[in-house]
């Protein structure tokens, strides 16, 4: 089986496992309530985030709550999320920059969104797939290790990481793929203890076979 023929083959069963659609483990209602959140979740769990924007996006109902906000109370109001001080600073000068250059409004553009403070290629592409339904591949820790197990790259490095799957996954799949992989990793291919025996992928995962193996 070659590379493609994998990760179609992937892709085929993680739709009939998961189902096909973009969607996010984040809560927001909008484009900036994403970006915030997604800049919240370095480094935090989604469920952590959903806790702190819930009451968060009741206090700072707007871009502009956010430019204008006492930055040690922003810190206070996200402290749970750890990295608060950098995440706090990168979120108000992100709202001030989208009021200042881009009229209030999230781009979609890859270079405009990076330009944003705090705003990487993973958030940009988080919000470029699930808000402008632009097929962009999201690589966080659960795509780039449960890939390089199934062989689709050999790379460390996440835009490295991003360029191979871009090459194998169809299109098509490039923005459900990040969840399913998310969804896959949180339950069965653990990063500690996989549960390859019990994975709808195990025939074709050169890491579940060897694993296995080893195991018999």
């Amino acid at each position: 089986m070659t590379k493609k023929e994998r990760a179609l083959e992937v892709t085929r069963r993680l739709d009939s496992q998961y189902g096909n659609g973009p969607k996010v483990y984040l809560k927001a209602e909008n484009a900036w309530q994403l970006l915030f959140a997604t800049i919240l979740s370095a480094q935090c769990t989604d469920r952590r985030v959903n806790m702190i924007t819930e009451e968060l996006y009741k206090k700072y109902r707007s871009i502009q709550a956010f430019a204008d906000a006492d930055i040690k109370s922003l810190e206070q109001d996200i402290k749970s999320a750890g990295l608060y001080k950098t995440k706090a600073r990168n979120i108000k000068a992100c709202a001030r920059m989208l009021l200042d250059e881009f009229d209030g409004r999230v781009p979609s553009d890859i270079d405009e969104l990076t330009s944003l403070p705090g705003v990487g290629r993973k958030t940009a592409n988080v919000i470029r797939g699930n808000i402008f339904n632009i097929p962009s591949i999201v690589v966080d820790t659960h795509v780039g290790r449960i890939s390089r197990k199934l062989n689709l790259t050999k790379e460390n490095d996440p835009v490295k990481v991003e360029h191979d799957l871009e090459r194998v996954i169809p299109k098509d799949h490039w923005i459900s793929y990040n969840i399913q992989i998310i969804t896959l990793g949180r339950t069965i291919c653990t990063a500690r203890n996989p549960k390859c025996s019990m994975c709808f992928l195990k025939d074709i995962c050169p890491s579940a076979q060897k694993n296995i193996q080893n195991k018999s």
